[in-house]
């Protein structure tokens, strides 16, 4: 069965606009190096109408039935003993639809999604947000000043992002060694606290020419700083990064800049095209071997 629906290759990368799902089915095992990505949250936005988006689910738990699928497909294709890192937030619980006003553990949800899949629970690192900017976003009756006045019995500490990084069992082929020059050792215990405080919130790819009429009005691109970071952390130069919900690019781009290959999948035709255009830009004309030759693909 034929899942790409289109496909845009450079020397070190392969953009695929089509379901994830099915198209990672075709990589071949253990082939992957790194995986980094924001998954859809939920149901919380809607991103198109197609049936394969997973932002169209109804529930939570049909969610994560469909992301289970996913998952799956990471073990197979993660080297043994390499590691895959989900960019999440906990959920608003609605009124309306959850019959309450709260926070819903979506991260929570997502280990134990991952550790069902046999996925080893690796690290979890805390990252900062600005309580003021999602206030001022969301108008949460939690974080409005008003609120504590009257009954600060609903007032909340703002959401943080985390990242969630799993490791594949197995013991990794290729180790990823660090010399003092790449990572200097003050470098290092700044990564390796559990609370990142130093990502920019804005520092991201530009998504206003992805938008198309019938857009969900949310794009929302991941921190470039974070990937770098993850990117440096946990992949050699030359492994394969992955990226499953690829978006505007993102994760592409970051892989071109520090020397590393990647394939990413896209279901939004107008995402997908801007990912194209991103990832070709930043593509290293240096960066030696063909993708298609090492993930064996036709």
């Amino acid at each position: 069965m034929n899942t790409i629906i289109n496909q845009a290759d450079g020397k070190t990368f392969s953009a695929i606009h089509g379901d994830c799902v099915m198209g990672m089915s075709d990589l071949p095992d253990a082939s992957v190096g790194f995986s980094i990505y924001s998954p859809p949250f939920s149901d919380l936005f809607v991103y198109s109408d197609s049936a394969a988006d997973m932002g169209n689910n109804v529930s939570d738990s049909a969610f994560f039935e469909q992301y289970g699928h996913v998952i799956a497909q990471k073990m197979r294709v993660l080297k043994p003993g390499r590691l895959t890192a989900v960019h999440c937030t906990d959920l608003p619980a609605r009124k309306g639809k959850d019959g309450y006003i709260g926070l819903k553990g979506f991260s929570d949800d997502i280990v134990r999604a991952h550790q069902d899949a046999g996925f080893i629970y690796h690290s979890r690192i805390t990252i900062w947000k600005d309580p003021v900017v999602e206030m001022q976003r969301t108008k949460a009756i939690g974080l409005l000043y008003k609120q504590l006045k009257k009954d600060s019995a609903m007032s909340r500490a703002g959401m943080a992002d985390y990242l969630l990084v799993f490791r594949k069992p197995g013991d990794n082929p290729e180790p990823i060694e660090h010399s003092t020059q790449d990572i200097p050792v003050d470098i290092w215990q700044k990564w390796a606290s559990p609370v990142w405080m130093d990502i920019n919130q804005t520092d991201v790819l530009n998504g206003r020419q992805a938008r198309c009429e019938e857009d969900e009005k949310h794009i929302c691109p991941l921190q470039l700083p974070l990937i770098e970071r993850a990117i440096r952390l946990w992949s050699n130069q030359g492994d394969v990064v992955l990226s499953p919900f690829m978006g505007i690019g993102s994760e592409g781009v970051v892989a071109m800049r520090t020397r590393r290959k990647f394939i990413g999948f896209e279901l939004k035709e107008s995402y997908w095209r801007q990912a194209c255009r991103f990832i070709a830009d930043a593509e290293d004309a240096s960066a030696g071997g063909s993708l298609l030759d090492i993930m064996g693909a036709a």
